[in-house]
């Protein structure tokens, strides 16, 4: 435990303090929208069905929007991309809370959780790209860089946790739109605190000149090209013209073909958490007492970051492959209780232990991606596996849903064994074997806490 600590303060000295803190914060309304949209638009309009629909706009906008962002970030940094994205943000939430109060109908409200789906900065597989980047350039060794996943990874559960809280006692205090306007000022403020901390530029964007096998693109504005001389630079052209040097086509690096079972598998790890939660409420109802609900899911979490920073205490030798697999097996085996669940005191104790396969799932495939991926997609990658999770919870909650209304609550809790199932031949079924090329080359004269 002592080393474990020792591994962690050191993780914690690579960004300094204020970076977590200011990245933690950055992710709640993340956690909080999805929620905070369902109970306002429900309380607003009056209808569950609009409610699902805006709910599933601001999914699927995030489940395209986040690679494609992270994309943006690994070729021209992520402090412009960040600060761009989070107030586009902002203010899209808080054009959903005024169109919601407005009692829009129901198209206006969709496209608007589209927007905003859309434009979630992606702090969380940002600041992981950032911590790696600044543990590659400290010299760290692969020990200590899957204990910063392992933060990034519980910093990331205990998000999940707190956000629903806070949706939660919000509405109950006031009114779910107060949960919302939280949401806003949080992406505005930390978002934009996340974009501007000095660590922002520990990467180079990939943009800024060409990778290997980069093409080059010939003038376009019709002027002939240089011709090169045997003693020399190449020659001008014969009417004097200057000439427009030839842009640069950045080469789009190949991914490993394992990381796409990687994304698959995260994909059902969200088909997990969405049959879980369509279980869990119905199984609630079913014994009137629906507040449970959101204890019990909380409950689950809680343990999973718990389990997240243990991982430190696992030894090197067990290797990332083996890390997966294992567990892949433990959700087999923690899941298939849910199927004979059928009270409160026997969810809370099958829920919490089911918690412990989570975050150990989530983490070791956030560190197989940081090793197998080029390092120009990285962020783009990272943001794709957070982007599965939430696609994959959306997809679940549609129809475990319509399963658990019309088989009861071991229907949905039977789509999440199916899920584990499918993980684990997914684990069993890839090798992750080869690495990644180097990191990125770091701006290695600037120290991590300078202003340049």
């Amino acid at each position: 435990m002592i080393a474990a600590t020792a591994t962690y303060r050191r993780v914690m000295a690579l960004s300094g303090p204020m970076l977590p803190v200011i990245s933690f914060l950055g992710r709640l309304p993340t956690a909080m929208c999805q929620l905070g949209s369902l109970l306002l638009v429900a309380q607003t309009s009056g209808s569950l069905a609009t409610a699902g629909l805006v709910g599933g706009a601001l999914a699927a906008g995030q489940t395209v929007g986040g690679p494609l962002l992270g994309r943006l970030a690994d070729r021209h940094g992520q402090r412009t991309v960040v600060l761009a994205a989070c107030w586009f943000d902002a203010f899209a939430v808080a054009a959903l809370v005024a169109a919601a109060l407005a009692r829009a109908g129901t198209l206006p409200l969709a496209l608007i959780g589209l927007l905003a789906g859309a434009a979630v900065p992606q702090i969380g597989p940002l600041a992981r790209t950032r911590l790696v980047a600044l543990a590659h350039r400290a010299g760290a060794d692969d020990r200590l860089i899957n204990t910063a996943l392992s933060f990034e990874g519980t910093l990331d559960e205990t998000s999940f946790v707190l956000g629903p809280a806070l949706v939660g006692l919000s509405a109950t205090v006031a009114h779910p739109a107060v949960a919302l306007a939280l949401a806003a000022l949080l992406l505005a403020v930390c978002g934009s605190a996340f974009a501007l901390h000095p660590t922002a530029t520990v990467l180079h964007p990939r943009a800024a000149g060409l990778s290997p096998g980069a093409e080059a693109l010939p003038p376009t504005d019709g002027a002939p090209r240089p011709t090169p001389t045997a003693d020399g630079p190449p020659a001008p052209p014969p009417d004097g013209r200057r000439v427009r040097p030839p842009r640069a086509r950045p080469a789009r690096t190949p991914m490993p073909r394992a990381v796409h079972g990687m994304r698959a598998s995260m994909a059902l790890q969200g088909v997990i958490f969405g049959a879980c939660q369509s279980g869990i409420t119905a199984l609630t109802e079913r014994l009137h007492q629906p507040a449970q609900a959101g204890l019990v899911y909380a409950a689950m979490g809680v343990m999973s970051a718990v389990a997240g920073l243990s991982l430190a205490l696992v030894p090197a030798r067990i290797t990332l492959p083996t890390r997966w697999r294992a567990a892949a097996v433990a959700l087999v085996v923690l899941s298939v209780p849910l199927l004979f669940v059928r009270s409160l005191g026997a969810l809370y104790p099958v829920v919490v232990v089911l918690g412990v396969a989570i975050a150990p799932h989530l983490i070791t495939l956030f560190g197989l991606t940081e090793r197998l991926v080029p390092a120009a997609r990285l962020a783009e990658s990272m943001a794709f596996l957070t982007s599965a999770v939430v696609g994959g919870q959306a997809l679940a909650l549609a129809a475990a849903g319509r399963l658990a209304e019309a088989h009861g609550p071991s229907a949905a809790f039977a789509v999440a064994v199916g899920a584990a199932v499918l993980i684990l031949c997914l684990a069993l079924g890839s090798t992750p074997a080869r690495r990644r090329p180097a990191a990125p080359t770091p701006a290695a004269a600037t120290p991590a806490g300078s202003g340049r």
